[in-house]
Order: C-alpha cells, then structure tokens, then sequence
C-alpha cells in the first residue's frame, strides 16, 4: 500500500495512491493511516492534488557512514557501532518542494537513503521485533551543508536547515527492504547507485538499536545512510532519489535569498 500526504483546495489529508504511472488516483482515509485504514469514499486523481512530506515526524533520526564506500570517499572510518544523529521537524519538505540553499554555506551536497517510518509507539524493541514497529519506508535526501559539517565539531548545523530533509513522494507499506537499488541523479545524471543490501547495520539492527536510546513514536523517521557519490548541488539544480519499490522523491533546488 502506498499512502500520501496531500493537499487540495479543502485541507490537507491522507490517502492511499492506486493505479499505475498516467492513471494513478488517490484514494482518502479519515484521519491517521496507523492501523486500521478506513476510506472515507473520496477519491480523484493524483494529478489534481499536491503531494507534502508523507509524515510530519517529531524527529528524523539519521545514521552517519552506514555504507562503508561512503565513509572511505570523506576519509572516515567505519564506526565500530551505529553512528546517530537528529534533523529538526523543521527541515522535512516533501516531493516537488524546493530545497533552499543557505548563505551560510559554500557547499550542499545531497545524499540520497532509504528512510524508516515508525508506526507505533516503541521503546528498547529487540531486533526480532523490528518489523512489528515499522508503519513503511520512503526516499529520502539528507541535504547537507558539507562545509559547516567539516568546521563544526558535530553534525548539527550542517543537517538541521530548513528543507534540509526531503521524504516521499509517499510511504510503501509492503516492501522488504533487504536489497532495493537506490539511485540518485542530478539533472537527469547518475551520482549514486547502490543496493541498501550494502548497509554495514541493517534495518532491524538500526531500529533496535536507535530505541535503545530514545523512545520512538509514530510517524517517526529513521535515514538509513547514503552510499558513495555525494557531490554538491547547484541553485538551479534538480535532484531525484529513486529506491525500488517506492518511487521517486523529486526537488529543485532555489538560492534562500
């Protein structure tokens, strides 16, 4: 199942998206779609309303070097156990939202990943359970400021600009996730193409261990990595993560000025 955020000329709702690519309608269910999914009997075509984030999360949670290419192109080793850090709610845009380069920085780069929703309340969850607390999965571009992430002594201020975050274009509920080709371009070119098969901590590893730390609540997102290839994004560029199974997260990107 794939459920969307969007919004219309009436509010903003969610919906479950059907059909295939020129025919796709969205279908809207009352409320939340955690549990239960319930339609409210409204249904109309994808192309007639905007897409947003597909969640509002209380905090994305993003794991740093999970691919070891990725480590190796910035001259990092490989932590010896999952290296976390938080983007703020404020910097999660959806698909076709712009992502606004800051004055601040002389150098953003994207970095494409699969990301984690959460769909119940959980706390300390044992691998094995994983699954049990996972709502679905989305793209995801970690947007960073690679300059102030080199000055800086933590990652903060490099990760936490508004639109820093882009998620969707919707979740995927049904999906393994093991080994999905993961590909980013920019303006139409080929930057990163990996398979999340490569993760060095796997899902149900990242999860265990994340809500050892901190409890996790629905709509809650975790960025799994980004594989090798990062570069730096241009004001006037487009860039696009695909995953297997999910679809295609897409954003321009406009100077903040």
């Amino acid at each position: 199942m794939r459920i969307a955020r969007f919004s219309t000329g009436e509010g903003v709702s969610f919906g479950v998206v059907e059909g295939g690519p020129g025919e796709e309608f969205i279908s809207t269910v009352s409320g939340h779609p955690f549990g239960q999914v319930q339609f409210t009997g409204e249904r109309q075509p994808l192309s007639q309303v905007r897409l947003l984030a597909p969640m509002l999360p209380s905090k994305v949670v993003a794991i740093g070097r999970n691919y070891a290419d990725h480590a190796k192109e910035l001259g990092n080793e490989v932590p010896e156990e999952p290296l976390i850090f938080l983007k703020p709610s404020t910097s999660v845009i959806g698909d076709g939202e712009a992502i606004a380069y800051p004055a601040l920085s002389d150098r953003v780069d994207f970095e494409g990943e699969l990301a984690v929703v959460i769909g119940r309340l959980c706390r300390e969850v044992p691998v094995d359970r994983v699954k049990d607390v996972i709502f679905g999965y989305t793209c995801a571009n970690d947007v960073t400021a690679r300059d102030l992430q080199k000055k800086d002594v933590q990652f903060t201020r490099a990760k936490s600009f508004d639109t820093f975050c882009p998620l969707g274009p919707w979740i995927q509920t049904d999906l393994d996730p093991s080994d999905l080709a993961l590909t980013t371009t920019v303006n139409g070119e080929v930057r990163q193409s990996a398979r999340t098969s490569q993760l060095i901590n796997d899902i149900p590893a990242l999860v265990a261990y994340v809500s050892a730390v901190m409890t996790l609540i629905p709509g809650d997102v975790i960025l799994t990595g980004t594989p090798a290839g990062v570069g730096p994004l241009e004001v006037g560029d487009e860039v696009s993560v695909g995953i297997e199974g999910i679809g295609t997260l897409t954003n321009k990107v406009v100077s903040r000025d």
